[in-house]
């Protein structure tokens, strides 16, 4: 376990949070590794410019102080392109996104690029994947996004949407999609995301990760215990 006393007292409450949904939903012992895929489309300079995407980066990393023992989480911007400039990490994370997310330029909603980004760049790997993947609207192509789910249900990779403001349905229907391998995906809703509780933000991401982890299992998806 990560000594985040001496390495990054600021994240000890995240990280203590973190750990009490994960052993409510029987995951205290597992590992995995954190991504964050976040959305640098137009419409999200606010998110941005209130703090609501750096938090969203220490939540992260607050759960990853619990599963992964490299203190780091690679954080990945897309729009209509992918950038991915540094990992958030224990010693850099305070500004981290005011730091990196002005080289990547506004663009629109590409969901499909991320996906198959992640996979290409991060996955398979023995370790389980958990990707936290944020967005506030509509995809560039419904049917591209809804695609590159499908392909990615039989890799070890969970998909935790976060969806920020309002315009969120597509991504809520990605929840329940239909002709996977296994469910691979959940969604949680910050409508305003300041105003969601640590708690409540990690609890909507390990219920349904829990629930994956056992299906994975059983089809040999993750092959670890």
């Amino acid at each position: 376990m990560i000594d985040l006393a001496k390495k990054a007292p600021g994240l000890i409450n995240l990280a203590k949070t973190a750990a009490v949904s994960l052993e409510k939903h029987g995951l205290a012992h597992e590992r995995a590794a954190v991504y964050l895929v976040l959305d640098h489309s137009g419409s999200m300079q606010r998110f941005y410019a209130n703090g609501s995407v750096q938090h969203l980066a220490e939540q992260a990393l607050g759960l990853s102080a619990n599963l992964d023992d490299d203190g780091t989480v690679p954080v990945i911007y897309f729009s209509h392109r992918i950038d991915e400039f540094e990992e958030a990490r224990l010693d850099n994370y305070a500004g981290i996104i005011d730091a990196t997310h002005a080289q990547a330029g506004w663009g629109t909603t590409d969901y499909a690029m991320a996906i198959e980004y992640i996979v290409k760049e991060f996955g398979p790997e023995n370790t389980p994947a958990l990707v936290i993947f944020q967005s506030d609207g509509e995809p560039d192509n419904p049917a591209a996004a809804a695609h590159a789910l499908r392909e990615a249900s039989d890799l070890p990779i969970f998909w935790a949407f976060i969806g920020f403001g309002n315009r969120i349905d597509f991504l809520e229907s990605l929840d329940d999609l239909p002709g996977r391998a296994v469910d691979n995906a959940s969604f949680f809703h910050a409508r305003d995301p300041l105003a969601v509780s640590d708690a409540e933000l990690y609890d909507g991401i390990t219920s349904q990760y829990g629930q994956w982890l056992t299906a994975a299992r059983a089809a040999r998806i993750i092959r670890n215990r």
